[in-house]
């Protein structure tokens, strides 16, 4: 029986990085010939970086794709990888428009090229902003074997090409994808790609993306099943990795020899047409375990901010250290992404500041090994509060905003990204002070609800001692009430729900866009929705102003949730017509 050996890189690219990715699939390609592969599958758009946005629009950047795939083949063919047939993502421009593309690099040679069909535009994505419908199948024989490709989305819709390459015949079908993480993600992938590879009556190769871009975060995740949907291999989540699989494929496709099969062009392209000799097979591959929820998301967490600071040249980060749950959680991921020599923490005490607070915030810089400083805020407070006269909120919003600048100084200083360390349902009501707590180039926790908080650090806690490590996050930060210390004896709960009940909400409202009546019928009272969804609509303005996070829910206040910020409609029980 034919066999074919095939290496599923999954890599993490930078989005404009040409060079840089084209080194990374040289690399790759040469682990997977040196394990004898006879094709290796990347990632979707691997050489340009997923997503490019309007980059897609700039016909010098398309034009620097298109050459970096042709230098490519011939790199990979230097460095003797020319005998492994390549797939490769990348951006192309033809007459038609931009086009998210994959190709086949193959002894030096661009032999096969395929555009994508499905251009998502929901959610993260704006596929139809940027690129124009593929509606090509080319088909390359490897080894005697016919193997068809589809692009992410293509997998995610019923029909299309995958119904296609059913109907053409193939035996193998590779899939390379950049499929952003969110919460239980990977629970889908599996059934799904098990349901497109009955469709296609073949097995099917996926491979996604691994690494942060901005505001995304990929997992990876990717697998092999054989034809009746079994898991033949599965890769670890947010790791690059390399799985090398030996498939038993039957080589009886039953070819169907026309030009175009459910209105698709089928172009059939010989590579090699000698089965591999018989050789010995690999063991049986690996299957990596899915994460558990609250590791899988600290997971997401951790790899967004360490490719931001990375990728964006950054070698520091700094933080606001307050006693407080969110900003102990931020510094701990912040030494699990960076390492704790790269965290600088900053205690900003005001006259408000509890004496817990302030040992809190030293205790966990101490467990972290972070650097560490206090900056007394009093002296500036005065100044403004004195020379305006401020009162009440104005004097409490001062003093986050001394804040603000401090951390802003500091940076300008010594180069340290500000990190933001509000959570989602703050954000969600607006509770944050623009130009104060809300200012920083980039906010880790920000799609993270308040309860989310902390059982992320009462998980991160019980890692660290399970390792005999010490735990990072002071209990006294995770038990005490919630406070933001800017007036006398202040708590959350004097201006907010209980967290519990006011995240129950927030997933309704803001996750499920569920209306005022849908919230009455899912039991939650009436006073309780109008309060809620009051400071929900009202607080869109600080919502735009704020630095990008990490997104790991299915809609992130930003690329998913867009509200227009003038907007006069709400929500609300029935108004009684005036007579």
């Amino acid at each position: 029986m034919p066999q074919l050996r095939i290496a599923l890189a999954q890599v993490n690219p930078t989005v404009g990085d040409l060079a840089g990715n084209s080194a990374t699939v040289v690399e790759w390609t040469r682990k997977a010939a040196e394990a004898g592969a006879h094709l290796v599958v990347f990632p979707e758009m691997v050489l340009t970086g997923y997503p490019v946005e309007d980059l897609a629009l700039r016909k010098s950047f398309a034009a620097a794709s298109k050459k970096a795939l042709t230098d490519l083949a011939v790199a990979l063919a230097d460095a003797g990888c020319g005998d492994v047939a390549a797939f490769v993502g990348y951006l192309d421009l033809d007459e038609v428009g931009p086009r998210n593309a994959a190709a086949v690099l193959h002894r030096g040679e661009v032999v096969a090229k395929q555009f994508k069909h499905h251009l998502p535009n929901y959610g993260v994505f704006d596929e139809r902003r940027y690129f124009r419908s593929g509606h090509a199948l080319e088909i390359v024989r490897v080894r005697g074997l016919e193997v068809g490709m589809v692009i992410c989305e293509d997998i995610w819709q019923e029909g299309g090409p995958i119904s296609a390459l059913g109907q053409a015949g193939v035996d193998l079908v590779v899939s390379p994808n950049a499929s952003p993480y969110e919460r239980a993600k990977d629970d889908a992938r599996l059934p799904l790609v098990a349901r497109r590879a009955a469709e296609a009556d073949a097995p099917l190769v996926y491979v996604n993306q691994v690494g942060g871009q901005d505001d995304l975060v990929f997992d990876g995740d990717s697998m092999v099943v054989d034809v009746r949907g079994n898991l033949v291999t599965r890769a670890p989540q947010f790791v690059e990795h390399l799985s090398v699989v030996d498939l038993d494929l039957p080589g009886d496709a039953a070819r169907v020899d026309r030009d175009t099969v459910d209105d698709f062009t089928v172009r059939r392209v010989v590579l090699s047409t000698e089965p591999v000799p018989a050789y010995e097979p690999l063991p049986a591959p690996g299957i990596a375990e899915p994460l558990p929820e609250e590791a899988e998301v600290w997971a997401a967490l951790v790899t967004g901010l360490r490719d931001y600071v990375r990728k964006n040249s950054f070698r520091s980060v700094v933080l606001g250290l307050s006693g407080g749950i969110d900003s102990a959680v931020v510094a701990a991921l912040s030494a699990d992404a960076v390492g704790a020599a790269s965290v600088h923490g900053v205690s900003m005490p005001s006259v408000y500041s509890s004496d817990h607070s302030k040992s809190d915030a030293a205790d966990l810089a101490e467990r972290i090994g972070l650097h560490y400083q206090v900056q007394a805020i009093e002296p500036m407070v005065a100044a403004f509060v004195d020379q305006l006269g401020l009162t009440g909120l104005a004097e409490e919003n001062v003093q986050a905003r001394c804040r603000g600048v401090t951390l802003m100084g500091l940076s300008n200083e010594h180069g340290h990204l500000v990190l933001a360390t509000g959570n989602k349902t703050e954000l969600a009501v607006g509770y944050s002070t623009i130009y104060g707590d809300a200012v920083g180039g980039f906010a880790p926790i920000k799609d993270v609800p308040k309860t989310l908080v902390w059982a992320l650090a009462r998980w991160r806690n019980a890692e660290a001692e399970k390792r005999g490590e010490t735990p990072p996050i002071p209990e006294n930060s995770i038990s005490k009430p919630p406070s933001a210390e800017l007036r006398p004896g202040q708590v959350d709960s004097d201006s907010l729900p209980d967290y519990d009940l006011l995240d129950a909400v927030l997933d309704d409202y803001v996750e499920g866009d569920s209306g005022y009546d849908d919230l009455v019928a899912a039991g939650f009272e009436p006073p309780l929705i109008d309060k809620v969804l009051r400071l929900v609509d009202r607080a869109e303005y600080k919502r735009r102003q704020y630095p990008p996070g990490t997104k790991i829910s299915f809609k992130a206040f930003g690329r998913d949730r867009r509200l227009p910020i003038t907007n006069a409609f709400r929500e609300g029980r029935p108004v009684a017509p005036q007579p």
